[in-house]
C-alpha cells in the first residue's frame, strides 16, 4: 500500500511539472553528455599511447658532413669507427633497453626524402651526400628514452639524439586540454542541472503543501514524506544520463566506428564498449546529482 502510495504520489508530481522535469532531464543529458565524451578523450588518449608509443623509435643522428654546432662534430663527419663504437656501446651498456637497432645510411635516408619530396624541398634539389646517416633504436620500453639518451648524447660522432614520441606530444596535449574544456562545461551544465532540481523539487513540494501537512498528522516519517519527491528528481536525472549513454554510444558507433576507422586503419579507436564502461559512472552522477539536490530543498520545505 505504501509503495503504491508513493509511485503515485511521484507520477502526480512528474505530471505537475512536467516543463521542468523535461528541463531536467535535457540540461541533465547535455552535462553528461560532456562528462562522457571527456572520459572517452582520456580513454581515446590512452589508446594512442599505448599504440604509437610502441612503435616509437630513438633517432640517433650522426654527424652531417656539413657544419653542426654540435661539439661532438667538430671533427666533421661521422667515421665508421666511431658508429662501430657507437654501437658497441648500444650492444654492451644498452643491450637490456635496446630491442633492436636499425642503421639508416645515407642512401637510405636519400631514398626516404625522394619518396617524401619527389620534387625536392621547398625547391632545393639535394643529394645523397646531403643526407645525414641515422641509428634508429627500438627500445623495449619506450618510456626509459632518457636511459638511452644519457648514455649516448655527448658521444664522439652523435650531433643529436631524438625521441620520436615528441612528435605526438602536441596531439596529445590538444586532446588533454579538449578533455578538460569538455569537463569545465560539464561542470557548469551540472551546477545548472542541480539548481533545476531544486527548483522542480521547491514548486512540487510547495504546490502539495496539503497533502504533506496531513501526512504530518497522521505521523509520516521524513523518508516517508520527502520520497515521492526524491525520486521524482532522481527519475529525471537518470533519465537523462540513459539520453547522455545513448547518444555518445550512437555518436561512437556511427561517427568513429562506421567512419574514422574506415577512412584513418592505423589508429586504434574508442569502441561502444567504452561508452558501456562509462554509462555506470553517468548513471550515478546523476543518482548523486539529484539526491543531494532533492535533500538540501527538501530538509527545508517538508521537514516534518
Amino acid at each position: 500500500m505504501r509503495v503504491q502510495f508513493v509511485l503515485t504520489e511521484v507520477l502526480r508530481g512528474l505530471r505537475r511539472n512536467l516543463s521542468m522535469v523535461v528541463s531536467v532531464v535535457l540540461v541533465t543529458f547535455v552535462s553528461l553528455a560532456f562528462v562522457g565524451a571527456a572520459a572517452l578523450i582520456q580513454a581515446q588518449v590512452g589508446k594512442l599511447q599505448d599504440d604509437w608509443y610502441n612503435r616509437v623509435e630513438v633517432s640517433v643522428f650522426l654527424c652531417p658532413r656539413d657544419f653542426s654546432a654540435a661539439p661532438t662534430c667538430a671533427g666533421g663527419e661521422a667515421t665508421q669507427e666511431q658508429i662501430d663504437a657507437i654501437r658497441r656501446v648500444i650492444d654492451d651498456e644498452l643491450g637490456g633497453e635496446v630491442a633492436h637497432t636499425y642503421v639508416e645510411t645515407k642512401a637510405d635516408a636519400f631514398r626516404a626524402f625522394q619518396e617524401r619530396y619527389p620534387d625536392g624541398y621547398q625547391g632545393t634539389q639535394l643529394t645523397e651526400d646531403d643526407m645525414q646517416a641515422s641509428l634508429r633504436l627500438k627500445l623495449r620500453d619506450p618510456s626509459h628514452y632518457e636511459v638511452v639518451a644519457d648514455v649516448l648524447q655527448g658521444r664522439d660522432g652523435v650531433e643529436v639524439v631524438e625521441d620520436q614520441r615528441a612528435i605526438f606530444r602536441p596531439l596529445f596535449l590538444a586532446l588533454n586540454r579538449l578533455s578538460m574544456l569538455a569537463v569545465g562545461l560539464a561542470v557548469v551544465m551540472l551546477l545548472t542541472a542541480g539548481l533545476l532540481i531544486t527548483t522542480t523539487i521547491r514548486l512540487s513540494a510547495v504546490s502539495r503543501r496539503r497533502e504533506t501537512g496531513i501526512m504530518r498528522l497522521v505521523g509520516a516519517s521524513n523518508l516517508f514524506v520527502q520520497l515521492p519527491f526524491l525520486l521524482e528528481g532522481a527519475i529525471a536525472a537518470v533519465i537523462g544520463s540513459l539520453l547522455a549513454v545513448g547518444g555518445l554510444w550512437l555518436g561512437v558507433r556511427y561517427l568513429v566506428t562506421d567512419w574514422l576507422e574506415k577512412s584513418v586503419t592505423w589508429v586504434a579507436y574508442v569502441t561502444t564498449s567504452d561508452v558501456l564502461q562509462v554509462a555506470p559512472l553517468l548513471v550515478g552522477i546523476a543518482v548523486a546529482l539529484a539526491v543531494v539536490s532533492s535533500v538540501v530543498t527538501l530538509n527545508r520545505y517538508t521537514r516534518v
